[in-house]
């Protein structure tokens, strides 16, 4: 089987990407790109995310970390409901009583649909699942504290191929996650000067 080249690629695949690359986020979201899933779909792109409390610097703290795919079939999909399915994670640690609430699962789950909602999206399809871990160290490691870590997994597809609503969404639940307060509509978050 011969590879697809560039001359291949759906031009509506095409406009995606585009409409993702024009995408400006906080500075404290630092985004990568890296190979889709193979054999998921014909047509694929990821990005992986890390919230850090001070922008590229080794030494600042990781807050929430997380991944964003785009799965495209030309054809359609008939449980995705249409063409692009987006298929996300956030991952963060959060802090022991926060994690014992047993209501986290339901709040993590609104902050998904609320990201949603605040870039007046729709999704199609969308259905996921939040998990939460609490590890407990012993004996030799017993000084670390107790710690809890949440997953919030996610898919849904989307109406069109402008997918820069939905990738700031995604990046506002992972702001949420890592609990940096929400910004007002029309401000920018600044980069600390040094």
């Amino acid at each position: 089987m011969t590879p697809a080249g560039p001359q291949d690629v759906p031009a509506e695949f095409v406009r995606s990407l585009r409409s993702l690359r024009a995408v400006t986020l906080r500075p404290e979201v630092i985004l990568d790109e890296v190979p889709g899933p193979a054999r998921i779909a014909p047509y694929s792109a990821a990005l992986t995310a890390e919230v850090r409390s001070e922008r590229r610097s080794v030494s600042a703290a990781e807050l929430a970390s997380g991944r964003f795919v785009v799965l495209f079939d030309p054809a359609g999909h008939e449980a995705w409901e249409g063409s692009f399915r987006l298929v996300t994670l956030v991952r963060a640690t959060l802090e022991p009583e926060v994690g014992a609430d047993p209501m986290l699962a339901d709040v993590a789950w609104s902050w998904f649909t609320d990201a949603l909602a605040a870039h007046d999206l729709d999704p199609l399809a969308a259905g996921g699942t939040v998990t939460r871990v609490l590890s407990q160290s012993y004996g030799s490691l017993d000084v670390r504290a107790e710690q809890t870590e949440l997953e919030i997994r996610a898919s849904w597809t989307a109406a069109d191929e402008d997918l820069a609503p939905h990738l700031r969404a995604w990046a506002t639940l992972l702001c949420t996650a890592a609990g940096l307060p929400p910004l007002p509509e029309g401000v920018v978050s600044l980069s600390p000067r040094h």
